[in-house]
């Protein structure tokens, strides 16, 4: 609950004009209940036992006056504290979306994409109660808590004395209830992460479930992540039940005390009816905050889980980093010298060295594991190599550039389409300053062109999520219209017209070829046609080149490209 505080506290600072407001709220809610309390002693020794008509003429507005500015300060707080709360959240969400798109691809891989949604949606949600309810609650309340404390100590030194050593014997009781409470919030949103992970699962793979039939073994796997939430939410419930009860019993002793010796002074003549009822009252207002602190304090338990959570996040620092210097000129030349790189204990590729010149094009073949992949993986630095480097033009290791400007000069195209929900001429021109006019020139390039002009809002036609209104092929154009649209340096096509007929195919190889002295191509092939005019061939097994060359030496020289050229062609 400290740190908390600690962590948030600064963030209410940055809205001082808000937070102002909202203290002035507070103060009027705390000054408000105590009002109500004094009330009472002039209502009943002025009014009812010295029957002044006066005080029964000035009265009502006193009251009028002093439930006005409680309910007044109520709104104020509850308004500016919601605003300063949901703002925080806003910010806290853009950091850490922001902060989560700069890490390693690895980073992705080994944590699934339901339980990154998971942290970002329900986690900060939670989170968002501690600024909009439980800081301004507890601050109201301590504040309101203090004024009546204050007040009944003025009244009755000895009288308050019973109820305040009573009191504090309930947080024993109540340390216990939050400690519990900690534990199943943990379990109740890791289980919750689990069940997102589930339903992610499911709709991603919606295709699968439905050509197997599995619907059946899918919602037995859902609903055994859902039972799970239910039964830690259950037992959260369950432990912040027991607080109001405790309380209740603790308080009702305390009070049953205070009402004893009171009656007594009563009697005895050392206190007044009004006096007595009017010390009551404030009693009974201060049991309501500090009930409603402890229920804050279990709540709170929920928010420190989320936020620790939330915080897991935040301190993952990427491992690949930018480098300082922005490449400028035009990548002419690529040598990739004695490359090695492991995952894990496994070996992908082990001392590959390669150059190539600007205007060359190579292609990279080899089976499934065998490298292809993670070679490009490097240049556009998903990974670092852990032996050996890369350099750009002869001076620049491309670790040293900024990731920024490296990117700016490749364009990577892959099997797996990414289709933005967005017009086709804002995909194509993703990340890059828009131009109609370049738009339609790389749509032209890449053959799209034609069955776009087909559709009724041409290039400004919506795709819907992964370009589902779009065939296999269409989608693989647009992505390499994307590719053109940049005007690389380097092209990598990793079985990028894997969903293209052969004539689409053979249209794209052409107009690849018209394009070819402008930039160096990196080609993973996937049909022998693609490579067959390559400059070089590259073929990787277990993490190595083993052979290289043009198509015809290597038909010739090379057993494993003459059975790789088999199941290619």
């Amino acid at each position: 609950m400290k740190n908390l505080f600690k962590q948030y506290l600064p963030y209410l600072l940055d809205y001082k004009r808000q937070f102002f407001f909202a203290i002035l709220g507070m103060i009027a809610v705390a000054i408000g209940t105590m009002g109500t309390a004094q009330m009472i002693k002039p209502l009943l020794d002025d009014i009812f036992v010295a029957k002044d008509a006066n005080m029964l003429i000035i009265m009502p507005f006193i009251i009028i006056a002093v439930f006005s500015l409680k309910g007044l300060g109520q709104y104020i707080q509850t308004y500016y504290m919601s605003f300063v709360g949901l703002d925080v959240v806003r910010k806290l969400r853009d950091n850490l979306v922001t902060h989560l798109t700069y890490q390693d691809i690895s980073f992705f891989q080994k944590m699934h994409s339901g339980e990154i949604l998971s942290r970002v949606t329900n986690d900060i949600g939670r989170i968002q109660s501690v600024v909009t309810k439980i800081i301004p609650d507890f601050i109201r309340e301590t504040l309101t808590i203090v004024a009546l404390t204050g007040y009944v100590i003025y009244e009755s030194p000895k009288l308050a004395f019973y109820f305040l050593v009573i009191m504090p014997i309930a947080l024993y009781p109540l340390s216990i209830l939050a400690k519990k409470m900690k534990r199943y919030s943990k379990l109740s949103q890791e289980s919750t992460s689990d069940m997102t992970s589930r339903l992610g699962e499911i709709f991603s793979n919606i295709e699968v479930i439905k050509s197997n039939s599995s619907q059946k073994l899918e919602s037995k796997k859902f609903a055994t992540e859902n039972q799970n939430v239910f039964k830690y939410l259950l037992k959260q419930v369950k432990v912040a039940a027991l607080t109001s009860p405790i309380m209740e019993i603790l308080g009702s002793v305390a009070i049953g005390v205070v009402i004893y010796i009171g009656g007594t002074e009563v009697i005895e003549g050392r206190m007044t009816v009004g006096a007595f009822f009017a010390f009551s009252a404030a009693l009974f207002m201060l049991y309501t905050p500090i009930k409603r602190i402890s229920t804050l304090y279990n709540q709170a338990q929920d928010a420190v889980v989320a936020n620790e959570r939330m915080f897991e996040l935040l301190n993952q620092e990427p491992t690949i980093k930018s480098g300082k210097i922005e490449l400028k000129e035009r990548i002419t030349h690529l040598s990739i010298l004695h490359i090695s790189l492991n995952y894990g204990k496994k070996v992908a590729l082990n001392n590959i060295s390669v150059g190539i010149d600007r205007g060359e094009s190579i292609a990279l073949v080899g089976d499934s594991g065998a490298g292809k992949s993670s070679l490009v993986n490097l240049l556009v630095r998903f990974y670092d190599p852990h032996k050996g480097e890369i350099v750009v033009n002869e001076t620049h290791n491309i670790n040293t550039l900024t990731l920024e400007s490296l990117h700016q000069k490749v364009a990577y195209v892959t099997q797996r389409i990414y289709i933005f929900n967005d017009t086709i001429a804002q995909n194509v021109a993703y990340g890059q300053a828009f131009s109609e006019e370049r738009v339609k020139e790389a749509l032209g390039k890449a053959h799209a062109l034609e069955f776009i002009e087909g559709l009724e809002n041409g290039i400004n036609t919506m795709l819907t999520e992964n370009g589902n209104n779009l065939s296999g092929g269409q989608r693989q154009r647009i992505a390499l219209a994307r590719a053109l649209y940049k005007k690389p340096d380097i092209l990598i096509l990793d079985e990028a017209t894997s969903a293209l007929d052969n004539k689409s195919e053979a249209l794209i190889q052409k107009a690849l070829e018209a394009l070819k002295h402008e930039m160096i191509t990196i080609t993973v092939a996937h049909r022998l046609s693609t490579i067959e005019k390559s400059d070089a061939i590259l073929v990787f097994k277990e993490g190595k080149i083993i052979c290289r060359g043009q198509h015809n030496d290597l038909i010739s020289e090379c057993e494993e490209y003459q059975k790789l050229a088999k199941v290619l062609s």
